[in-house]
């Protein structure tokens, strides 16, 4: 079923008005954080946004790859060379080396003199690799598509690299680093907000109303287009406050289901991907699928994993 444009405005924001009074009270579920990730956190993400500002590269992905590279920073690895990005040594490295086990039993990791250089040749290393060039046409907001382009660039060979970074950066909320004055800087003074004049229309799908994200929407634009209340929306999309939408990014008006409809029983995860962006996909709530695959929320899905979704 969709709605037509024609369709009286009034109809529409009366049909949302009646589903929120319908919806039962939002049951929700909360991510375990680490202290000490808190703590890498707190140290390193000014010296992540300064380099977001200065390479263009998402100060999210710099945080979730140090986050992931150097276990926080507590990796021996890291703790013998301040190399919180495993980068490893290539031919034209001329600095300090250290060697530890990874691909091989002695794989050549290079050492830096301080923890600040590291994050200096990440930035370099990315920069200059002609792998990574195309990353570059990304905007710095996109970590989604950062965090593939990484893993089929062959970053890394972890089948499940992409949805690592991207449940990071999702579960420490580190997208809000990314925003600051580059979101800020795309509107001249005197200009109106883009959200002024936003149009959504919406649709209906496994039973549920949404509508879908254009650039540059948040769910508080979205919200106040159809005067719906922001912190419903973000119960029923199951995200914090500050979430970030990409353009086609799925919104609901409706508290989603336990299970997906038929003939949907199950999903092939791809590369970035996570377990919120596949209950998106088919309406279902995110603690429904983490429990029908008997997973526990520190779980990553993996490019090629089959998950159920009823």
């Amino acid at each position: 079923m969709v709605f037509t444009q024609n369709k009286d405005k009034s109809c529409v924001k009366l049909l949302f008005v009646l589903l929120f009074i319908l919806s039962s009270v939002f049951s929700g579920f909360s991510q375990k954080r680490y202290e000490i990730y808190e703590d890498y956190i707190d140290t390193y993400s000014r010296i992540a946004v300064d380099h977001m500002r200065k390479y263009n590269i998402p100060a999210s992905i710099t945080l979730a790859q140090g986050l992931l590279e150097s276990g926080a920073g507590r990796s021996e690895i890291t703790k013998r060379s301040n190399n919180h990005f495993g980068i490893k040594c290539h031919r034209d490295w001329k600095g300090g080396r250290i060697y530890a086990k990874d691909d091989t039993p002695n794989d050549c990791f290079r050492k830096y003199r301080r923890a600040e250089d590291s994050f200096e040749d990440h930035s370099q290393f990315l920069v200059t690799g002609v792998r990574y060039k195309f990353l570059f046409n990304l905007s710095p907001t996109d970590y989604k598509g950062w965090a593939r382009g990484l893993q089929k660039s062959g970053y890394a060979t972890d089948r499940a690299y992409a949805n690592k970074l991207i449940k990071l950066i999702e579960d420490y909320e580190l997208y809000r680093f990314d925003k600051g004055n580059y979101e800020r800087s795309r509107a001249k003074p005197g200009q109106s907000s883009p959200s002024q004049n936003w149009k959504h229309q919406p649709y209906k799908t496994h039973g549920l109303v949404y509508v879908l994200a254009v650039e540059g929407d948040t769910y508080e634009g979205i919200a106040a287009e159809f005067n719906f209340k922001v912190k419903d929306l973000l119960k029923y999309n199951e995200v914090p406050k500050g979430f970030p939408l990409n353009e086609g990014d799925i919104v609901y008006f409706e508290k989603k289901k336990s299970r997906a409809d038929k003939p949907y029983f199950e999903h092939v995860v791809q590369i970035g991907e996570s377990m919120h962006s596949i209950s998106q996909k088919y309406g279902l709530k995110v603690k429904n699928l983490y429990r029908m695959n008997r997973k526990d929320y520190e779980y990553v899905p993996v490019e090629g994993d089959v998950l159920k979704l009823r």
